[in-house]
């Protein structure tokens, strides 16, 4: 688990493809991501989690170099914007939270529900607001001062619509994170608040017992 309190912005030094392309499509192959974030990787062992602009990854290879290895499933290329990235780009870092720690945002499971798109962004005199949009099937669960996670940051709603939804990024937000320097056509990866999720699920479902 997390809480979407970025710890270090990290750089992609690669991104592999691996499988073959004649055995299928593109969307069914894995990718090797290796990132350089020395602050998560000074204490990191192969089988830890880290949250890679929000996307919780298995760390498998620590070269001992400020450096670390996560293997990629296709699932999360799909459904993520891991896909984009490329040696160079810059992305978010998180360690998973230990039980003794302060909850600082809020519970992130690093699930990735989909992916969202800068609309627009208007500077303010110390912070940015940031317009986002995002399918109408997963802006039904963003609420206006509400939890969202956007690439790994833990962000309050500001104001929702049908199909997106938008939110203020203070000056620590945008000096120690990505978000400060995405510009509109950005992609980003969106997970919702799980708990609408399962009050969903039981409304939905007869889960909810008399």
């Amino acid at each position: 688990m997390f809480t979407g309190i970025v710890e270090e912005i990290g750089t992609v030094e690669k991104l592999e493809r691996r499988g073959d392309r004649s055995t299928g499509p593109a969307d069914a192959r894995d990718a090797r991501l290796t990132v350089r974030g020395p602050l998560v990787a000074a204490d990191a062992r192969r089988g830890d989690s880290i949250a890679v602009s929000g996307v919780c990854l298995t760390v498998t290879d620590l070269p001992g170099d400020g450096t670390f290895s996560v293997d990629v499933m296709p699932e999360s290329l799909r459904r993520t914007a891991l896909g984009d990235l490329a040696a160079g780009s810059l992305v978010n870092l998180e360690r998973a939270v230990r039980a003794s720690d302060r909850l600082g945002g809020h519970i992130v499971q690093g699930h990735v529900d989909g992916v969202g798109t800068i609309a627009r962004r208007s500077p303010g005199p110390r912070w940015d607001d940031v317009d986002i949009d995002l399918a109408p099937e997963l802006a039904r669960y963003v609420a206006e001062k509400g939890s969202v996670t956007v690439s790994g940051v833990s962000l309050t709603v500001t104001h929702v619509r049908d199909d997106g939804f938008a939110v203020s990024l203070i000056p620590t937000t945008l000096e120690a994170t990505t978000l400060g320097r995405l510009a509109p056509g950005a992609h980003v990866n969106i997970e919702v608040d799980v708990l609408a999720k399962y009050v969903e699920r039981l409304l939905t479902t007869g889960g909810m017992t008399r």
